[in-house]
């Protein structure tokens, strides 16, 4: 329709591989809009961390593009990557918070680290936005005094969410988020992506191999294989009825998204015909 928004974010027919080795994606095509919950699953290996990087800027595609808003970020020179990726519009939130958060650093030397290299220098300022960072990811103003092993592992993967909100993105790559929590954080921290969407209009790229938290929290769902996405709708659609024999293996795997895995006979079933598959590309 002529007047539909344009989306956040938009990737046509992206190919991107490293070196003369073989493309790890090829030909894909996704889209995501304004307030868009979109789940991203697929093996180790599939591509997945790659897609990631192509839209940060860290990975150029061999074809195809990438538009943020209509820019296309995957043609900016240096200079204009820089300035775009300093911006803060697009935030990664990574897997591992203890990997990815300084040890000698304060919770609050780690949220306004970004804001700094922005240029914003007044303290009280600075101040400000880690709190109302803090506050929105749910912990208290005097966590910002705090050192991430002086915090656990929930809170940590907060600390980090909050690092990416205080630079009111307007996309958000969570890359498996709640892999490392249990029960209780996860379902948490779930509905805190679910109510950025709902009060922010935060756009996310939700990546996980949990189908169960995929299934929960996202208006969408992709199937990404050998570079390739195979199969995308709703979670309903796509968890619920998969057409192909991938996306049939993972949901049979998963006794969260099924009463019962599927049986060894069906395993070896949908492993011959992706076998077959692969051998016919």
């Amino acid at each position: 329709m002529a007047n539909e928004p344009a989306p956040v974010l938009h990737i046509e027919q992206l190919t991107v591989g490293y070196g003369d080795a073989a493309p790890v994606l090829a030909e894909l095509s996704l889209s995501l809009a304004a307030g868009e919950i979109v789940g991203l699953i697929g093996e180790t290996g599939s591509g997945k961390t790659t897609l990631a990087r192509a839209v940060l800027g860290l990975a150029r595609p061999r074809q195809g593009s990438i538009h943020f808003r209509q820019l296309p970020i995957s043609t900016l020179g240096p200079r204009p990557l820089r300035r775009f990726r300093q911006s803060g519009a697009i935030q990664y939130v990574f897997q591992d918070p203890l990997q990815s958060l300084d040890p000698d650093f304060t919770v609050f030397e780690s949220l306004v680290e970004g804001l700094r290299v922005r240029g914003i220098r007044d303290e009280a300022a600075l101040r400000q936005a880690a709190h109302a960072a803090l506050q929105d990811v749910q912990l208290a103003p005097q966590y910002a005094d705090r050192y991430p092993a002086e915090i656990s592992g929930g809170q940590r993967q907060r600390v980090v969410i909050a690092r990416a909100l205080v630079h009111q993105p307007a996309l958000l790559i969570l890359d498996e988020p709640v892999s490392a929590l249990d029960a209780s954080n996860r379902i948490k921290l779930l509905e805190l992506f679910k109510g950025l969407a709902r009060e922010r209009g935060l756009t996310q790229l939700f990546i996980s191999h949990d189908l169960g938290s995929v299934a929960g929290i996202c208006d969408r769902v992709a199937v990404l294989y050998r570079g390739r996405i195979v199969e995308s709708g709703t979670p309903q659609q796509v968890l619920q009825q998969p057409v192909h024999p991938y996306t049939q293996l993972l949901v049979r795997s998963a006794p969260s998204i099924v009463r019962a895995g599927a049986d060894r006979a069906t395993r070896r079933a949908l492993h011959a015909a992706l076998a077959q598959l692969d051998s016919a590309s």
